[in-house]
């Protein structure tokens, strides 16, 4: 029990935290309600499977979840995932019962990937996702989410699916005369009160206030009768918790949807969680957070409900109003219970076109402008990957640029270790240690000595560049070769392909006459290079530990004319005979 972030929470839970916890519950719920019920629409299942979602996903965070602030939910970046995982299987306009199990079952797939992962402290993996993939996959989830629900902004309904198609239906509606007029006028207004509130007052829920002046308007105005429509009646009460009935096709199809989902939900989470135990001087095992997120799905699975995620928006609501710890969460969880049990004709009077404007007002969060324009600023190259990932998103699909994404993480890691930089070095008057020739033109070479620095771990892919830059240095100097030593610190692996490679090198050197040495090497690459057999033929005498002592050697060793820059010359640091580090 001790270990059970819940139980610890009530056993040193302080009285003055209570009143701070209540309002902030209470708030956050003003958020929850519109939010739950718009993201349930975008995942395409009745509207109250968002609040049985959000009750089950504050309640199992609250005993399992390792942070204080996190809010957990429906999210609006999964709403597209989800919709489109259940579309396929459920069909346009199919039985809503079986979505809400499959949506179900979806929820349990992923909560127990989770679980699995966060026992085995597979915790690393959220972090193949890179920054600039993750914000060009959120942004392309944004511009999805945009295109979906304009029809519905609009007044009128689409089955298309795909970017592509669904900008077409919209604009073809427009084009026939689909709008409806009262509905727009709604739609627009309430976007427009989010956003004002988000831009004026930031601590308020617009998107309560939008909710509610958009119910009163229907109900005063009698606009159902002018073609807005309404969510409608929602049941009350609370479901039993029960095993959702999904076919064994339909599982095994759901499961590679539940993997991508997964990924996404830990990398976006873990991001979050990590930012945020930043700010409060926390530290937060990741593992124990993944094991929460499963727990959440798990029993949101249970009841009626779908994946959740942890929500940015929620949590800075909880935190600006002064949530102390996840009994904020319990509070928010109880007050939605409350409603469901007291109130059933909640979505009689909230149009459709309101929940649209809550959704599309959480998409302009998704979209990250700023970034990108940082990006352009300081590294085209990651921008570029960013709008790649962005496209693959927008025009393969939602769970294909899960994996398009993925891809293109990996993809750069490779390319930058694939060609990574590398460099000749040489002494800088006035500089302690050895540089880049390169950037420095007053750079002086050692006579008879190639320095060379490889930024990366030697392996299938660079071994040839590797080989190739070092006998192009040999070739481009005037004067005969006698070493080399190859500045190694950043070589931090050395797989047997570069082992093959390194070994025909050193034929060709040794035929040549021409010594190779290693200044800075690990000791954990020098065992590799041990069980391949090439440390005995370099020699333990040609491994040193500083770029300096290597130097040094070659010039005791060969009689090399060579002296160094005066001590004056470097802030009274003696470096005579090179003997500083490498840099």
């Amino acid at each position: 029990m001790d270990r059970i972030p819940g139980y610890q929470l009530l056993r040193t839970y302080q009285r003055a935290w209570l009143r701070h916890d209540i309002v902030a519950g209470l708030v956050v719920t003003a958020l929850l309600v519109p939010q739950g019920m718009a993201y349930a629409e975008l995942a395409g299942l009745p509207p109250v499977t968002g609040l049985y979602t959000t009750v089950l996903a504050l309640s199992a965070y609250f005993v399992f979840g390792p942070s204080q602030t996190l809010m957990l939910g429906p999210d609006s970046a999964l709403g597209p995932m989800i919709a489109a995982a259940l579309l396929p299987l459920v069909g346009s306009g199919g039985d809503p019962a079986k979505a809400i199990a499959l949506a179900g079952m979806l929820a349990l797939l992923m909560g127990g990937l989770c679980i699995i992962a966060g026992v085995a402290r597979l915790g690393v993996i959220a972090e193949l996702l890179s920054k600039p993939v993750r914000v060009g996959y959120l942004n392309g989830i944004a511009v999805i989410i945009l295109v979906g629900q304009l029809p519905k902004l609009f007044g009128f309904g689409s089955n298309a699916e795909g970017l592509l198609d669904e900008t077409t239906a919209f604009v073809r509606g427009l084009r026939d005369g689909a709008a409806v007029p009262a509905a727009l006028a709604v739609g627009l207004g309430s976007l427009a009160v989010i956003l004002l509130f988000r831009w004026l007052w930031p601590k308020v829920p617009g998107a309560l206030v939008a909710v509610v002046g958009a119910a009163i308007a229907v109900r005063v105005l009698a606009l159902s009768e002018h073609g807005v429509a309404v969510v409608g009646a929602i049941p009350s009460g609370f479901p039993a918790p029960s095993f959702p009935h999904v076919g064994l096709h339909d599982v095994v199809t759901l499961c590679a949807a539940a993997a991508g989902l997964a990924f996404v939900m830990l990398a976006d989470t873990s991001t979050l969680s990590r930012s945020l135990a930043s700010k409060r001087g926390e530290h937060i095992n990741t593992n124990r957070e993944i094991v929460a997120l499963g727990a959440a799905n798990v029993a949101a699975g249970l009841f009626q409900g779908f994946p959740v995620s942890a929500s940015a928006s929620r949590t800075a609501v909880a935190e600006s109003t002064g949530s102390r710890t996840q009994v904020t969460g319990l509070v928010g969880a109880a007050a939605i219970i409350v409603i469901l049990v007291a109130e059933g004709d909640l979505g009689r009077y909230i149009p459709s076109a309101t929940l649209a404007a809550i959704i599309i007002a959480a998409a302009f969060e998704l979209f990250d402008l700023a970034t990108l324009r940082w990006m352009w600023r300081v590294r085209r190259s990651e921008l570029f990957l960013s709008m790649a990932a962005l496209l693959g998103v927008a025009i393969f699909g939602v769970l294909e640029g899960i994996v398009a994404a993925i891809v293109l993480s990996l993809g750069s890691f490779v390319r930058r270790a694939w060609r990574p930089y590398d460099a000749v070095l040489g002494r800088v008057p006035g500089r302690k240690g050895y540089h880049d020739v390169d950037r420095h033109d007053d750079a002086a070479l050692i006579p008879g000595l190639l320095l060379y620095r490889f930024d990366a771990p030697l392996f299938f892919a660079n071994a040839e560049l590797f080989v190739d830059r070092i006998t192009r240095g040999i070739t481009a100097r005037d004067e005969p070769i006698r070493w080399v030593i190859v500045a190694a610190e950043p070589i931090t692996d050395i797989d047997t392909t570069g082992a093959e490679i390194l070994g025909e090198l050193l034929d060709d050197l040794q035929a040549a006459s021409i010594e190779l040495a290693f200044a800075e090497l690990k000791g954990p690459v020098k065992d590799r290079l041990r069980s391949y057999g090439l440390y005995d033929r370099i020699g333990d005498g040609r491994f040193f530990p500083t770029i300096g002592t290597a130097v040094k050697a070659y010039v005791d060793e060969t009689g090399t004319p060579w002296v160094d820059w005066e001590e004056s010359e470097v802030d009274g640091i003696d470096e005579g005979n090179g003997t500083a580090p490498g840099s």
